[in-house]
């Protein structure tokens, strides 16, 4: 009773949209990364990453369903844990983390491995979602010293982005700073303490960036820099090296065209596309399918992102409208960098595509971050009925 009441509460339209991608999602990397498991894992299965995924699906499903049937005022005496423990295990992957990518973003625990960045996401929409409604009140008394509560809220919101930049991850990093930023653009505080925190803000990442160049030698990586040279990817003097992938994503999409070659048909997914099943899966999704379904799955993103824009104005409370805000972000932050990356808009960086690329840490957090949406809407539905 209790279970089909909350269903019953929820966004039916984000919930329909969200298991539609997640299921097109989960079968379409078969096809994806059949040719993936052939060349390199010869004792797998053909199913062996729709296997990992599903499993990673479900375990998001056990906090996204808690987080459903639970007020969002029963998770706030949490909130401090999960911040803390999100620093220390961003730390952790620092000092114990193996190199993956040229980034020091994942956690070996046991058998497994896990990006704490990744669970980091909705943590800090969470966290700073609270702090906005914590400090509303006193913000608004002239009598308070704003200053001290502006360095709280944005020490809060930084301090992960600039942890995950020196794992160096700058998709991410930029990801949970842009949420962040988001959020704090369209706070409660006022003109004239925005503009406190604006210039605190750039003395703080020229500060910053500085001791890093000092430290480092230099602010970005060779890798990293040669991303920044992303225009033209199809010249043969970069075909070779930074326009390789891309170049070979705007082949798999032309071949493509309206209806697509065919299921499983992909040729670009035969080495040419490095690990086809994460972060360019929109490539070999467009050449199978077509430039039409294509374009239907960015209408969903579209959908997705209007809809939680849309239940964070009707928000009951200020923590749910920052919330949704902060998801909204969140989602259209991961399908720009990744589409925009991968269509030679912006620098390409290892950013997974909602729903669709394969990756267990990122699933997980992405299921969570809508049940929090979700519990906003349950809450909402449920205080203007009372």
């Amino acid at each position: 009773m209790f279970i089909k009441k909350a269903f019953k509460d929820c966004d039916k339209i984000l919930l329909f949209i969200t298991i539609i991608l997640c299921m097109f999602g989960l079968f379409n990397i078969v096809t994806v990364s059949s040719q993936e498991v052939t060349n390199k894992m010869v004792d797998e299965s053909i199913y062996y990453y729709f296997y990992r995924q599903l499993s990673m699906i479900i375990i998001g499903l056990v906090p996204s369903l808690i987080i459903m049937f639970l007020p969002l005022k029963r998770l706030y005496k949490y909130i401090p844990i999960l911040f803390i423990g999100a620093v220390v295990l961003n730390i952790m992957a620092i000092i114990y983390g193996g190199f993956t990518r040229g980034a020091t973003n994942w956690l070996p625990m046991g058998p497994i491995k896990f990006q704490p960045s990744e669970f980091s996401k909705p943590i800090l929409i969470l966290t700073v979602a609270f702090l906005f409604e914590f400090f509303q009140k006193p913000l608004q008394n002239p009598k308070t010293d704003h200053e001290k509560i502006i360095f709280i809220i944005l020490i809060a919101g930084f301090l992960i982005p600039a942890i995950v930049f020196v794992q160096k991850d700058i998709g991410t990093c930029a990801i949970i700073a842009g949420s962040f930023l988001a959020m704090f653009i369209f706070s409660p505080l006022s003109k004239k303490d925005k503009i406190f925190a604006i210039k605190w803000i750039g003395v703080a990442i020229l500060c910053l960036a500085l001791f890093y160049v000092l430290a480092k030698g230099s602010l970005l990586s060779g890798a990293q820099s040669s991303r920044l040279n992303y225009f033209n990817p199809c010249q043969t003097s970069k075909y070779k090296g930074e326009g390789y992938q891309v170049c070979n994503a705007f082949i798999a999409i032309n071949r493509g065209k309206l209806t697509g070659v065919g299921i499983g048909k992909s040729t670009q997914k035969y080495s040419y596309i490095p690990e086809p099943h994460t972060d360019m899966v929109f490539a070999i999704i467009s050449e199978e399918y077509g430039f039409i379904v294509g374009l239907l799955i960015i209408l969903c993103y579209v959908v997705i992102i209007w809809r939680v824009l849309k239940l964070a104005t009707y928000a009951s409370t200020l923590t749910g409208r920052y919330i949704c805000l902060g998801v909204a972000t969140f989602i259209f932050l991961h399908v720009f960098i990744n589409l925009g990356g991968m269509f030679g808009l912006i620098p390409l960086t290892g950013v997974p595509l909602p729903f669709l690329s394969y990756g267990g840490s990122f699933v997980i957090a992405l299921l969570v971050s809508l049940a929090l949406v979700q519990r906003v809407h349950i809450d909402t539905k449920r205080a203007k009925i009372i």
